[in-house]
């Protein structure tokens, strides 16, 4: 359904440093920077890219909004919120923890304040 998440930040570098990690920790790659100078995160066909906004206006997150990020395992989850937290990111909600649907999910913020996700499925 979705080509691609576009999220706006007001430190690319810092945002780097965040995603990088936590991508890491899902078995992602290190972003690339654009010819336009946008930050691509490319992983198991998807893509996050993230941006100064266009019309030079400060970036702030959609209230309401959050990005779901797809996990191998538990364990992974458990990892991408370490790198997040040690990366400038902020745990919020309930700490990592099995869902009532079998799920094993984790919420963090990111330096921009941007609500992030990263979840495994069940086990079957």
């Amino acid at each position: 359904m979705f080509t691609h998440v576009m999220i706006g930040s007001n430190d690319l570098e810092r945002a780097r440093r965040f995603y990088d990690a936590t991508f890491a920790a899902l078995g992602g790659r290190p972003g690339e920077m654009d010819a336009r100078g946008r930050l691509i995160y490319v992983h198991e066909g998807g893509r996050l890219m993230i941006t100064k906004p266009i019309d030079g206006k400060p970036a702030t997150v959609a209230n309401g909004a959050t990005i779901g990020l797809a996990a191998a395992s538990p364990d992974h989850v458990l990892a991408w919120h370490e790198a997040g937290i040690g990366h400038g990111g902020l745990a919020i909600e309930s700490p990592p923890a099995e869902r009532p649907n079998g799920s094993f999910a984790a919420y963090l913020r990111d330096p921009d304040g941007n609500k992030l996700t990263a979840r495994s499925q069940p086990a079957k």
